[in-house]
C-alpha cells in the first residue's frame, strides 16, 4: 500500500459498518488510505457480510445485525443501508451507546430525526449526517471566507443536479418502498450546500414536482427565501442529465462549483475586476476520509463538527415540508 494518508487528528474510534453496498466499500477504502481497517461488519445477508469482510480484512462478522449494536468493542457505526431502514437501526445503535455516522438521507422526515437526536442525547453519544458537503474541506474554507465577509452579502444560490436513471419501478431510485425519489437521494446535496451559505434557514418556499409512475418525485423545481432575503433556486431530476453545478452570487463575487457533492475546487469571479481565483482544498477521492474524521472529531468534543447537525436539522425540515406540500409520503409515514 502507498504511504499512509493522515486525515484528522482526533483519537481513532473502533468502527463497525452496517451494510455492504457502494458506500460501505468506499468507507473501507477510505480507512485503508489511512492505514486503518474496519473492525466489524453486519448485513441483512450474512454471506455478503462474509465476502465483504474477506475483501477488506475485517475480523468480526455477525450473523445477526443486533450483535453489532451489542458488541462492547465497537465505538462507532456507519449505517449505509437504504433511507427507510435508518430510523430502526438508529434507535438500536444509539440506545446501545454507539456513536453513529448515518448515510444520507439520515432519516425520512423531521419527526424521525428529532426522535433519533433525543435518543443520542439520552445516551450521551454523537449522531452525525454523512452528507459529504458537511465534511469536505473546500466548503469549510469557503464558508469561513463567506462568514468573514470576503464575498460581501450572499444574495442568490442557484443549483442544478440531474441524473439519468433508467426507469425501473423496482430499483431504489423509483420504488417508494425503498424511499425512492430525487429529494432524498440528490436534493439533500443541493439543500445542504444552499443552507451552508445562508445566514438563516429559509422561512418561505415554493415548488413544483413531477412524479414518476410510482408516485415518487422524479423532477422538481425549488424556490426558497430566508428572513435576510437570500434566495435559493434548485432544479432536480432523476430522469435527465444535468451538470452538478452551483453558483453562489454575492455583492463582491460569485463562486462556481462543479460536481459539488464532493467538490475540491471552486472558481471565484470578482465583480469589480472580473478576475478569477481558483480555490483548491481537500481531495475528492478522500471524501469518506473527511466524513469519518469529522465524527471522530465530534466525539472528541470539536464544536465545529458537532454544529454540523444544525444544518442537517434545517435541511431535513425543508425536505419534509416540500414533500408535505406535494402530499407525497412514504408507506412508513402513512
Amino acid at each position: 500500500m502507498s504511504e499512509k494518508i493522515v486525515v484528522g487528528t482526533a483519537p481513532q474510534l473502533r468502527w463497525g459498518v452496517l451494510g455492504c453496498g457502494i458506500i460501505a466499500n468506499e468507507m473501507a477504502q477510505a480507512l485503508q488510505l489511512q492505514g486503518r481497517t474496519i473492525d466489524a461488519v453486519a448485513n441483512r445477508t450474512y454471506t455478503k457480510a462474509l465476502a465483504y469482510a474477506e475483501k477488506y480484512g475485517i475480523p468480526k462478522v455477525y450473523e445477526q445485525i443486533d450483535d453489532l449494536f451489542a458488541d462492547p468493542d465497537i465505538d462507532a457505526i456507519y449505517i449505509t443501508t437504504p433511507h427507510n431502514t435508518h430510523i430502526g437501526f438508529l434507535r438500536k445503535a444509539l440506545a446501545a451507546g454507539k456513536h453513529v455516522m448515518c448515510e444520507k438521507a439520515i432519516t425520512l422526515n423531521s419527526d424521525e430525526l428529532d426522535e433519533a437526536l433525543a435518543i443520542a442525547q439520552e445516551h450521551n453519544v454523537v449522531l452525525m449526517d454523512a452528507c459529504t458537503e458537511l465534511h469536505m474541506p473546500l466548503y469549510k474554507e469557503l464558508t469561513r471566507r463567506a462568514r468573514a465577509g470576503e464575498f460581501g452579502t450572499i444574495n442568490l444560490i442557484q443549483e442544478n443536479f440531474g441524473s439519468y436513471k433508467e426507469y425501473d419501478e423496482r430499483n431504489r431510485f423509483f420504488n417508494p418502498n425503498l424511499a425512492g425519489g430525487a429529494m432524498l437521494d440528490i436534493g439533500i446535496y443541493s439543500l445542504t450546500l444552499m443552507r451552508l451559505f445562508m445566514e438563516s434557514t429559509p422561512n418561505e418556499h415554493l415548488s413544483l414536482m413531477n412524479p414518476a409512475p410510482t408516485g415518487v418525485d422524479m423532477t422538481s423545481g425549488l424556490l426558497l427565501r430566508n428572513a435576510e432575503g437570500q434566495m435559493g433556486v434548485i432544479s432536480l431530476t432523476m430522469h435527465s442529465k444535468q451538470p452538478k453545478r452551483a453558483v453562489i452570487s454575492a455583492d463582491k463575487a460569485y463562486i462556481e462549483i462543479m460536481e459539488y457533492p464532493r467538490a475540491d475546487e471552486a472558481t471565484i469571479v470578482w465583480t469589480e475586476s472580473g478576475e478569477s481565483e481558483v480555490v483548491t482544498c481537500g481531495s475528492r477521492p478522500l471524501a469518506l476520509c473527511y466524513v469519518l474524521a469529522d465524527l471522530e472529531a465530534a466525539v472528541a468534543g470539536d464544536q465545529e463538527a458537532l454544529a454540523q447537525m444544525d444544518v442537517t436539522i434545517d435541511v431535513m425540515r425543508m425536505m419534509t415540508d416540500f414533500r408535505r406540500d406535494w402530499n407525497f409520503y412514504y408507506p412508513e409515514e402513512l
